[in-house]
């Protein structure tokens, strides 16, 4: 065979046991799964402890969202630190914040304002977190490597946060809520020492020597302001954010069915495709045809969700939910076009806007299907988020080629 026609074929695509070959690749996937499960049983634990206390619903949901309140003005005010900050530093400075804020939780002495108080500065200095692991990703996992990491990140994420909301049921009934926290803390404790202990010391790649503030939105406009890095940005949040909307509506629409409990079928449903549609793409599907799959993944976010407005059965929604969310593979080629776009000093911080974006655009969409469903019965709103989602597909097509 020459070299010519070796060069000539279709890269292959890359192997789990390639980027489990490559030792930091490990340790950051430990820190992540650590990460999820332990903020999972927290979360759960915290919610249960408020409704306890207080006897309000209210209150439970809030302690419950509380880390994702400040996600936004994270990524607006402090993503710059992704990339000013050597990454072990950085790493081991955040589990060891999640320590502190674990023990002080778990002491069981802070009155609820003081609990979400903690909870929402935690969540601050979460986007720089996760942009750091990630933005480190392009150069441990060359090539292809980098999209099968990214789809594991987003495969184990949820796997965790499931094993982890499951074992948090179980924990709460043998230790308690203050039991529980402990656990959380203790989970905290052994990632702080990952970090600090398991990772190389490798410089930053951006020492600019503005404010943190002023970095990240002068780099923020920057991203913004290139047409293609915003094309790449926008197809990111857009089909991704206006179709898991629809996920709002799973409680109404069960109820329509006469079986609120159903959602929950409807939800793993939707969770059991994204985490296949990562598979599938991310490891078995070749990067050239990865890329030209963009388009007609994306496209299939938001197609299974038109039916809806016939009022399908529990079994087909559950089918049509799982096929919109094979779709969500789609952003895995993008993740790789982000990465060639950005300049090389700042693609952490690219990529942490990317997450900012889908982790915004998805509470926005959903409260936004909220405010719909007091208008319009559950099967429209689930139809025109689908609908939403095909035309954002269209305004974005070249980007999405």
């Amino acid at each position: 065979m020459t070299a010519s026609t070796a060069s000539a074929e279709p890269a292959a695509p890359a192997r789990y046991r390639d980027v489990f070959g490559v030792p930091e690749f490990r340790t950051l996937f430990g820190l992540q799964t650590l990460r999820v499960a332990g903020d999972s049983i927290q979360t759960i634990a915290l919610s249960v402890q408020a409704f306890e206390r207080t006897g309000s619903a209210l209150a439970a949901a809030l302690v419950f969202c509380a880390g994702m309140l400040p996600y936004v003005v994270g990524g607006a005010f402090l993503l710059s630190l992704a990339d000013r900050v050597p990454m072990r530093r950085l790493l081991t400075g955040y589990h060891l914040l999640r320590l502190a804020v674990a023990a002080l939780l778990a002491g069981g002495v802070l009155p609820l304002p003081g609990t979400i108080a903690l909870i929402t500065l935690l969540g601050l200095f979460a986007p720089a977190g996760g942009a750091a692991v990630q933005g480190r990703l392009p150069a441990l996992l060359p090539g292809d490597g980098f999209v099968l990491g990214r789809s594991l990140f987003t495969m184990t994420s949820a796997g965790a946060q499931i094993a982890g909301q499951a074992a948090g049921g179980l924990l709460l009934a043998a230790l308690s809520p203050a039991g529980t926290l402990w656990l959380a803390a203790a989970s905290a404790t052994v990632a702080t020492a990952l970090a600090r202990f398991g990772l190389p010391d490798v410089p930053a790649p951006n020492r600019a020597g503005a404010g943190v503030a002023r970095e990240t939105w002068r780099v923020n406009r920057r991203l913004l302001g290139d047409r293609t890095t915003r094309g790449l940005l926008l197809a990111f949040w857009l089909p991704l954010s206006l179709s898991v909307g629809s996920e709002g509506m799973a409680i109404p629409y069960a109820s329509g069915l006469g079986d609120p409990a159903a959602a929950g079928l409807m939800l793993s449903s939707a969770a059991a495709g994204m985490f296949a549609g990562n598979l599938l793409v991310g490891r078995w599907v070749r990067p050239d045809l990865r890329d030209r799959l963009a388009f007609p993944l994306a496209l299939l976010t938001g197609a299974p969700l038109l039916p809806f407005g016939l009022h399908p059965p529990l079994p087909l929604a559950c089918a049509l939910m799982l096929a919109g969310t094979v779709g969500l593979g789609y952003d895995l080629p993008l993740q790789r076009r982000l990465v060639d776009a950005a300049p090389e000093a700042v693609q952490g911080q690219a990529i942490g806007l990317a997450n900012t974006g889908i982790m915004t655009g998805q509470a926005a969409a959903i409260g936004g299907a909220g405010a719909l469903g007091d208008l319009l019965p559950a099967p429209q709103v689930i139809a025109l988020c689908g609908a939403a989602s095909l035309l954002s597909c269209l305004a974005l097509a070249r980007h999405l080629r």
